[in-house]
């Protein structure tokens, strides 16, 4: 009797660059903080914005669970610049919003505006809010994300074609280049097609987050989705942020 072949887990490299980018992994609504790097949860969110799959999506995401994901930051480098030289990355941006504010509560649908309870009565402390939203600037990444195998060519034509818009953490950061750059066997022949982007993008590699505990920062991140939709649930992960 034949045994089946179990095809490996193939790896998509995605290029994240654009003026601004945000993601947050335990933001609150009066301040939407981001962190340095992409989070998982946020990568997903963009391929089932390009797959069009809405709602809580627990099959698919679960399938994403156990694979894993490597993000390599880069920074600018000045053209002549030598190896020795520092390396700078832009301030965080903070933006401030008013939710909610100039409407006029008896107004039908200007009303509609203004930020209400589950139940549609007044927010406590009054309608309008004030929010504080935190942006990287001017950064880039390369997202080596492992994918179910026998998925990739839909997750593929997606990203080239994608369904709904895609945004980097949120829906004002829009990609200033192709995400899609290629399928990879192996972790490795990713890596070095993403540093070979670098190199001709002028921009040189800072630190890099990989899933696990090795030497460098190890964080805790709840970044795993095992349901979207409108009550969303997490599980943790634990990475290593290695500076390069």
């Amino acid at each position: 009797m034949q045994k089946s072949v179990r095809m490996p887990n193939p790896y998509l490299l995605l290029w994240l660059e654009a003026p601004l980018q945000s993601w947050g992994s335990d933001s609150k609504f009066g301040r939407r903080d981001t962190l340095n790097f992409p989070t998982k949860s946020g990568v997903l969110g963009l391929i089932c914005c390009a797959l069009g799959a809405g709602g809580e999506q627990r099959e698919l995401l679960a399938e994403f669970a156990g694979l894993r994901q490597t993000v390599l930051s880069f920074v600018r480098c000045p053209e002549n610049a030598d190896k020795s030289a520092r390396l700078t990355r832009e301030p965080l941006l903070r933006d401030l919003h008013m939710v909610g504010s100039g409407y006029d509560d008896c107004d039908p649908w200007a009303g509609l505006l203004i930020p209400r309870t589950r139940e549609g009565k007044k927010a406590v402390g009054g309608g309008a809010k004030m929010t504080y939203r935190y942006y990287l600037q001017d950064a880039c990444f390369a997202v080596l994300l492992q994918v179910p195998a026998g998925r990739e060519r839909n997750i593929v034509e997606a990203l080239i074609n994608p369904v709904w818009d895609v945004y980097l953490g949120r829906k004002s950061c829009a990609p200033t280049d192709f995400i899609y750059r290629g399928r990879f066997l192996n972790q490795a022949d990713a890596m070095a097609q993403a540093r070979q982007i670098g190199n001709e993008k002028l921009r040189r590699e800072d630190f890099r987050v990989i899933d696990g505990e090795h030497e460098g920062e190890v964080l805790t991140l709840m970044d795993v989705p095992l349901q979207f939709g409108e009550r969303k649930q997490y599980r943790d992960r634990r990475v290593t942020l290695v500076s390069v």
